[in-house]
């Protein structure tokens, strides 16, 4: 068990992700972000599964064959597109469906601080979008969040943290 590394880890991630938070203009959710994480279905499977250099939900999976903590944590927190899915009675299944924008904005702050938590020195303005580009094939949202994920990840690839944030905080304008 880790975990005095694991809480430096979660803390540090959420600290970096309230400021993301701030710099568009969605201060509330930044104070809000993570917290379940400090529950202990979630922070004793962080602690027991604690890598430091990528989330514990996946070693916890590798274990497990799934991750207790991440079933927890997607279900309350609603910047996770997993969160996002709804019955479909015309489709007889569960389908993903269109985020609030504040919630995928949220989504967009957390993304880049977990890149620089995870990746260290390492990180650059690429990182999110180069995480997201090998995992893109294996997810499920809906195909608007899919396709803002990537707009937004390549802008900020390409112009940076300055005009990412300046685009967030458009992005919720725009959708008031």
């Amino acid at each position: 068990m880790h975990i005095w590394r694991h809480f430096l880890t979660i803390t540090r991630h959420r600290h970096k992700t309230m400021y993301n938070c701030f710099r568009a203009g969605i201060p509330w959710r930044g104070l809000m972000h993570d917290l379940s994480k400090y529950s202990p279905t979630e922070f004793l499977e962080g602690a027991r599964h604690y890598q430091g250099t990528r989330s514990p939900n996946a070693r916890e999976r590798e274990v497990k064959g799934f991750s207790e903590a991440w079933m927890h944590h997607k279900g309350r927190n609603r910047h996770h597109f997993e969160y996002w899915t709804d019955f479909m009675p015309e489709k007889g299944k569960y389908c993903p469906v269109p985020m609030p924008p504040v919630y995928f904005a949220e989504m967009m702050c957390d993304r880049v601080s977990a890149s620089k938590v995870y990746q260290g020195k390492n990180y650059t303005d690429r990182s999110a979008l180069e995480y997201w580009e090998r995992e893109k094939g294996h997810v499920e949202a809906h195909p608007d969040t899919m396709r803002d994920i990537e707009k937004f990840l390549t802008l900020l690839a390409e112009k940076g943290e300055r005009e990412f944030f300046a685009a967030l905080r458009r992005h919720l304008k725009a959708h008031k």
